[in-house]
């Protein structure tokens, strides 16, 4: 997964100038430019460049682990021709909105992530390096950011951002079997009780039921599902250090039935960054975030 992040004032301002891209942007929108260059160009890198445009420089791809050539070559062909931003275009918009020109912005590579849950915000600390911040702060501010919204907006608004959370994270598995293969329900059990959890499930295996659908009961019945913005803001706190109110319990289903139960036993599964949450981090910190 990739994340590209800007400075949204920066892109609000009329566009003063830029080092001039190594390779010409072509508007695929503006059919001025395209009835003159033609049906063969192709849009993303101009036929007459040679391959060695790109060997020297990429501002960092070449060095970039896990990647195929391919994937490579297109990361610095996108950095060498750059992403065009352009304003929204509204019916109403005033004058200063029109004066707004787009921007070109650089695909750069800011560093290595962690693949774990908190890779959205170590990524995001990153590329704002902010070094006064950690991972476990902008996420804390992310969901303060969330539920300063969440209980500022309508009755139907907030329904139907529980109802996105109930299908991201408590889906009804009567449903959806057309699309997934697998679908996941997340519970939170908090710290201080996996030892009364623990026995519970120990309980039904001496009366002879398997470990998994024994842990699915328990698990059920005595955790809180992730189904509504206040619980959300529960879960995305979560970031696997011993020092979180909550574990994450994953419950894997096919459309027969359970697949599996991941109990996190050790506690270090974090809750990865959904939109609800680049949204909320995007607007906290005035940002532009695009995955």
């Amino acid at each position: 997964m990739g994340k590209l992040l800007c400075d949204s004032t920066t892109a609000a301002e009329p566009f003063q100038g830029s080092p001039s891209a190594a390779l010409p942007w072509i508007d695929s929108k503006s059919p001025t430019q395209i009835d003159s260059i033609g049906t063969t160009v192709d849009l993303v890198v101009p036929t007459n460049l040679s391959n060695g445009a790109f060997t020297a420089g990429g501002d960092g791809w070449e060095d970039v682990i896990g990647l195929e050539e391919l994937q490579r070559r297109h990361l610095q062909r996108l950095h060498a021709k750059g992403v065009l931003w352009k304003p929204p275009e509204m019916e109403d918009s005033s004058s200063s909105e029109s004066d707004l020109r787009s921007v070109v912005f650089r695909l750069s590579h800011g560093g290595e992530v962690s693949s774990d849950g908190n890779c959205l915000f170590t990524a995001s600390r990153k590329a704002m390096a902010v070094e006064d911040i950690d991972a476990r702060e902008l996420r804390r501010r992310t969901v303060a950011r969330f539920l300063v919204d969440y209980g500022s907006v309508s009755f139907e608004e907030g329904e139907a951002i529980d109802d996105a959370i109930r299908h991201m994270y408590s889906p009804d598995l009567r449903f959806g079997w057309g699309i997934h293969v697998v679908q996941e329900v997340k519970l939170l059990a908090k710290k201080e009780d996996r030892f009364s959890l623990d026995s519970a499930i120990d309980e039904l295996v001496h009366l002879g039921m398997q470990r998994e659908m024994a842990a699915e009961s328990i698990y059920k019945e005595r955790c809180i599902p992730v189904n509504d913005g206040q619980t959300w803001a529960k879960y995305m706190l979560i970031s696997g250090s011993p020092d979180d109110e909550y574990d994450i319990i994953t419950l894997q289903y096919t459309e027969e039935g359970l697949l599996s139960v991941d109990e996190n036993r050790e506690g270090r599964a974090a809750a990865f960054g959904d939109d609800i949450a680049i949204e909320c981090l995007a607007t906290e910190f005035k940002r532009e975030i695009y995955v």
